[in-house]
This record gives C-alpha cells, sequence and structure tokens, in this order.
C-alpha cells in the first residue's frame, strides 16, 4: 500500500507541474516559443523529466530548465542548444521538441545518442584499470523505478564509485555500510546506508552481486589493497 501511495502522489505531483503552467502561470504559445522568457516550472513540483519522464534522482539524474518552454527535463531531454530571440538570439539549452520547433533540424537517432557514446568511451577507458566494473541499476526510493549505467571502482581512485549515466558522477564509498538485501530470483538487491542515505542497487546475478558488495564494502573500511582480502559485508 504504501508503494502504491508513493507512486500515485508522484503521478499527482508531476500532473500539477505540468498544470501548473497553465494554471499558475500563462503558458507560452507555440508560436511565441524563443521570442519571450518562459517562467520557469519550480524544481520542487516535479519528481520525473517532464519530456521523457524519468524519475529524477539526486545521485545521478539532474534536473535542468528548457530556457525556451520553461519544462524541468533531465540532462539526456535538454542536450540542444538554440537561439533564442528574447536572449539576444544568443545560444541557450533547450529540450528537444523545442530544439526541433526552433531549428527545424530532425533529431537523427545517432544525434540522440551522441552524449551517451562520450560517456561510453570514457568509461571504456576507466575500466580497463578498475578494480571492479560492469552494469547495475540504481533504484529510486519506490524501488520501481531505476536508472541503469555502468559502474566502476577504478584501481587509481580505489575508495570511490563512479557511475557513468547521463549524466556521470561518482560516490565517496569511505564510511558506507554495506547491505544485503533478502534474496530474490529476479532481484538481486543490495544497499549502501550511512546518515539516513540509502542508496539501492540492483545487478544481473547474485555472484555480480556478491562481487560489488565485496568491492564496495573494503573500499568503505578503507582498504585499498586487493590483497586485503577482508569481508564486510552485513
Amino acid at each position: 500500500q504504501d508503494a502504491i501511495d508513493r507512486k500515485e502522489k508522484r503521478s499527482e505531483t508531476f500532473k500539477t507541474a505540468v498544470q501548473g503552467l497553465a494554471v499558475g502561470t500563462r503558458a507560452l504559445k507555440t508560436e511565441e516559443l524563443g521570442r519571450r522568457a518562459p517562467q520557469w516550472v519550480r524544481d520542487t513540483l516535479v519528481t520525473m523529466c517532464m519530456r521523457c519522464r524519468q524519475p529524477f534522482s539526486a545521485i545521478v539524474r539532474r534536473r535542468h530548465h528548457c530556457r525556451a518552454c520553461g519544462y524541468v527535463v533531465c540532462a539526456r531531454c535538454s542536450d540542444y542548444k538554440a537561439e533564442l530571440q528574447y536572449d539576444g538570439n544568443r545560444l541557450n539549452r533547450v529540450c528537444q521538441q523545442c530544439y526541433v520547433f526552433l531549428t527545424g533540424h530532425v533529431v537523427l537517432e545517432e544525434q540522440d545518442r551522441r552524449h551517451r557514446g562520450i560517456l561510453e568511451k570514457g568509461a571504456a577507458e576507466i575500466s580497463d584499470r578498475s578494480l571492479l566494473c560492469s552494469s547495475l541499476q540504481l533504484l529510486d526510493k519506490s524501488g520501481k523505478g531505476s536508472t541503469g549505467g555502468w559502474f566502476v571502482i577504478p584501481q587509481d581512485d580505489p575508495l570511490v564509485l563512479y557511475i557513468y549515466a547521463a549524466p556521470h558522477t561518482s560516490i565517496p564509498l569511505l564510511g558506507y555500510q554495506v547491505k544485503d538485501l533478502p534474496q530474490d530470483p529476479c532481484r538481486h538487491r543490495f544497499q549502501l546506508v550511512q546518515s539516513g542515505q540509502v542508496l539501492t542497487f540492483m545487478a544481473e546475478s547474485e555472484e555480480l552481486k556478491r562481487r560489488w558488495m565485496k568491492a564496495m564494502a573494503q573500499a568503505a573500511a578503507g582498504i585499498t589493497h586487493p590483497e586485503e582480502d577482508v569481508d564486510f559485508c552485513d
């Protein structure tokens, strides 16, 4: 029931944010895009991207505002720039829909994946000198939504977890506690816990989960040498 309540609340929050453009503020007409400055939707009203509806996460998915329509969007949906007349025809960050309208350009699939290709290249370079790397899922607080990415603990920075997603980020592991979650044939989950902050991960297999738990627990305990083979997982 708690999970259902959280999902309904998130959906209502999203509806409130969208309706706020028409109710709380005057929404720009299509022909006004780029000519008039929009009134931005408040960050606090939005828990998911207003274009692709992927949930926001304080760890791996930041909020951005489209400078043309004022929507709150994720990095992937706002990875475009267009000239805005109200800002002296300077280039501004805009969402994909506004970019297509303002420039008349068609967004090809290859272009849409451009920034992800850059991340994958960086991930490959650091993976070659890593203690452990693989794909993982970082679950949101409801446990239903997730953000996938390439997760790496590099040899030259063994106390930090690097997450290659959109955008990429890093988590200092020192001081965290690693906790196992009940085994599930389809959901191999574990957590990092510190001072009330809880990060829940999901691996593709139980064996991979155990490897990550061990590597993160050693980093959390300050162990920087692989030969110090100690298991600190709960």
